[in-house]
């Protein structure tokens, strides 16, 4: 229920007489203030941004349509609705206040009733309007906190599998951050990855490797080193994955939030030079997503404890990656690790899981 007296109305009129008589018309029924020149105007609109503004248009030094210019073409005050009050009364000037944005135009002398009538209008526009804006911004925060949980609790799944790796997640996530953002203004990529693509694709991140939920524990849990058939096995966990996340897809249509993670879970494990798995896909024809996603994923295998193996150095890491620059991994992507290597050691450090680990970061 809209409340009146709370609504702050700014009347703009550089005659004293019109002042009064607007004023006395409005008194008690909202918080009134004034301003008897357009500059004043809009330092008053800036500071206590009103409800609406009943505007004069013929004011010497700037007039009306000025001052609703320059209203309309400031951020901060852009949305706060114009009525025109004015003496003119031809067709023409009603026309060019409303194409600079006023909501309506009343010709003095004016009708007390009528004022009030159509301020009381306009206010319960601006109040259905504005808390449709809050509405859809709620909406909004929702869907996100809906699309978090949901990718959060699938990739919870892939690691209660295997406990030892708890900290996984978390690191790769914040790996796959840091590389989008140093390699977003190469111009192979900037047309792709925008803020809210890469906003997607960490939140995507943690669902790389969902895929082993389908991977029997006999294979996924072994200590020692897989045989042929096994990590043939293995390797299916990307098309386990990519078919986990199309099967959830179908509810929610083609190009939904998941089509990122589906991306990734499917192809973090091809190579540029067309060696990698499942299909041997190579060099662009790999998304970008999973180009990311496999330096982030290979540099964690190598610094992390596993029942089969102990963390390698920092430094090693870094020296396999670079190895692989321009046939494991995107040759501009690669690079934009190395360069930026430390970023991806301290966000290891801050996620590891074990003492050994943290050791051999350093190193």
């Amino acid at each position: 229920m809209y409340i009146s007296k709370e609504s702050k109305i700014l009347v703009v009129d550089d005659n004293e007489f019109n002042i009064h008589l607007l004023t006395s018309i409005l008194q008690g029924k909202y918080s009134l203030n004034v301003a008897m020149n357009g500059k004043e105007a809009l330092k008053i609109a800036q500071k206590d941004k009103p409800d609406i503004i009943l505007l004069d248009v013929m004011m010497p030094e700037m007039d009306g349509y000025e001052v609703c210019q320059q209203l309309k073409s400031d951020q901060s005050t852009k949305d706060i609705p114009v009525i025109f009050l004015t003496a003119l009364s031809e067709e023409s000037d009603e026309m060019k206040g409303l194409d600079l944005g006023a909501v309506d135009y009343i010709v003095k002398p004016v009708n007390p009733k009528l004022v009030e009538k159509r301020i009381n209008n306009h206010l319960a526009l601006k109040y259905h309007r504005d808390n449709l804006e809050l509405m859809v911004a709620e909406r909004t925060r929702m869907l996100n906190l809906t699309q978090d949980v949901t990718i959060e609790s699938l990739g919870n799944l892939a690691e209660y599998r295997d406990q030892e790796t708890g900290g996984h997640i978390k690191r790769t996530k914040n790996y796959v951050k840091s590389l989008a953002f140093n390699i977003k203004d190469n111009p192979r990529f900037k047309s792709i990855l925008t803020n809210d693509y890469i906003d997607l694709l960490v939140k995507s991140a943690p669902l790389h490797d969902i895929g082993k939920v389908g991977v029997p524990d006999s294979i996924l849990l072994k200590a020692g080193r897989l045989t042929e058939p096994e990590f043939e096995e293995m390797k299916k966990h990307t098309i386990y994955g990519r078919d986990i996340i199309a099967a959830s897809e179908k509810s929610l249509g083609e190009e939904s939030f998941l089509t990122l993670a589906r991306e990734i879970a499917y192809t973090h494990h091809e190579k540029w030079d067309g060696s990698g798995y499942p299909e041997g896909t190579r060099c662009d024809m790999i998304p970008l997503s999973g180009r990311i996603m496999a330096i982030a994923d290979v540099y964690d295998a190598l610094i992390s404890k596993r029942v089969y193996k102990s963390p390698f150095s920092h430094s090693k890491a870094v020296e396999i990656i670079t190895n692989g620059k321009g046939t494991h991994f995107d040759p501009d992507i690669a690079g934009a690790f190395i360069e930026h290597e430390n970023e991806f050691r301290l966000i290891a450090l801050k996620y590891a899981d074990f003492d050994e680990e943290r050791a051999m970061l350093s190193i």
